[in-house]
């Protein structure tokens, strides 16, 4: 099993191994200020929607004859939902979810978000990465912020992984270590298996050190990569897509016992100012395709009781279709929850659409609720920085 201690090991050569898809990010490693007794044998996913999700038509008010009057092109019709209550549909595009919704393994978070919302995109999402107020900015995510204040006490292979080009976000700051992975595991290996040394190459002093350096960090490649995921076979699973790869990888690391807290996944695109059909249903599609992939290949490794994911983004959409046929940039949206410790269902509720806050819908769960459940229910942590009660998501 890899352990921290070899990534400290490896981490001091160089901060990338060029072309190679993999990343090393070195920081001080977590003082231990709380060494909380918390279930650190349990992982977090941690998957971005990227652009604001259109909440609205993901979880469909399909009796609401409102939502009807505002987007006279883009509302889904009744008969095309997937009933989930007698007012609320899934969009048909999350069909593969339906069985994990229907064994209460699916929690639906409605109407998130907090006061004095953010519509900017790059603000908006340093709040939800942060767990700030709307008007305090902080530079660390959430859960840097988390393991600062309780140490997992244990070693871990890295504090967060973080797989596809994306952003450090929740896990950025500057006190925790955290691996990027930009590739699919075979195609790291081959990239980093293309640099060799020749004896001249390694005596030509700067640049023999250099390159001594890239050998040294293929060989943590290899440790990282090769040892402990590029064995698992997983072929057609998961959809072609980058979520799919990124899905893949993370279905790799913790069948192979690679052992991690967080997991940061994304998905792109979800700024639909223009044309936003059928791009917002392909993308749901991808979405919905490979998470009950990965539920799937963790409860044929008894793996599902250990794993969560958990959605976020940095806002939604407003209620009202503009003249592009698309959405422009809200507020309030829901959220899900996956995984065999959920308790599957709704929580929070609707924002309704006869009572709305400068034409945006008002939020009914503040986002660090759930933060508060990922902690305080899953970790076992107290997370003093975050002062909202836990919804009760997990068993």
């Amino acid at each position: 099993m890899l352990k921290r201690r070899d990534f400290l090991k490896y981490s001091l050569l160089l901060p990338s191994l060029a072309g190679s898809g993999i990343e090393l990010l070195t920081y001080p490693s977590f003082a231990a200020t709380g060494n909380w007794a918390g279930n650190w044998d349990r992982t977090l996913v941690l998957l971005e929607f990227k652009g604001g999700n259109d909440g609205l038509n993901t979880v469909v008010p399909f009796t609401d004859k409102k939502y009807y009057e505002i987007r006279p092109n883009l509302a889904i019709p009744p008969d095309k939902v997937l009933k989930i209550s007698d007012k609320l549909g899934f969009n048909q595009a999350f069909e593969p979810l339906m069985p994990l919704w229907d064994s209460k393994e699916m929690a639906v978070v409605l109407g998130v978000g907090y006061p004095q919302p953010n519509q900017s995109h790059f603000r908006g999402i340093n709040i939800w990465n942060s767990a700030s107020d709307a008007k305090t900015v902080i530079e660390q995510g959430w859960i840097t912020r988390l393991f600062e204040e309780q140490d997992p006490g244990q070693e871990f292979a890295a504090d967060g992984i973080n797989l596809g080009r994306n952003s450090m976000g929740v896990l950025g700051g500057n006190k925790n270590k955290v691996v990027t992975l930009a590739r699919k595991p075979d195609k790291i290996l081959r990239q980093a298996g293309r640099i060799q040394l020749s004896d001249a190459e390694m005596n030509e002093g700067a640049l023999g050190h250099i390159l001594k350096q890239r050998r040294d960090l293929r060989s943590a490649a290899d440790t990282i990569i090769a040892q402990q995921i590029g064995q698992v076979e997983l072929t057609g699973f998961f959809s072609g897509s980058r979520l799919g790869g990124q899905f893949e990888t993370a279905a790799r690391l913790l069948i192979a016992g690679v052992k991690v807290p967080v997991l940061k996944l994304m998905i792109t695109k979800f700024d639909t100012h223009a044309g936003q059909e059928p791009l917002h249903a392909e993308l749901l599609v991808d979405v919905a395709t490979n998470v009950a992939a990965f539920a799937k290949i963790m409860k044929s490794k008894n793996l599902w009781d250990k794993v969560a994911v958990m959605s976020y983004s940095e806002f939604g959409r407003r209620p009202f279709e503009n003249n592009s046929s698309g959405t422009d940039h809200g507020t309030a949206a829901p959220h899900f929850l996956f995984g065999g410790k959920v308790k599957g269902g709704f929580y929070g509720e609707q924002s309704p659409l006869d009572d709305l806050e400068n034409e945006n819908l008002k939020y009914r769960v503040h986002f660090r609720e759930m933060y508060a459940s990922v902690t305080r229910e899953w970790w076992g942590l107290k997370a003093g920085f975050i002062k909202e009660k836990q919804l009760g998501l997990f068993a």
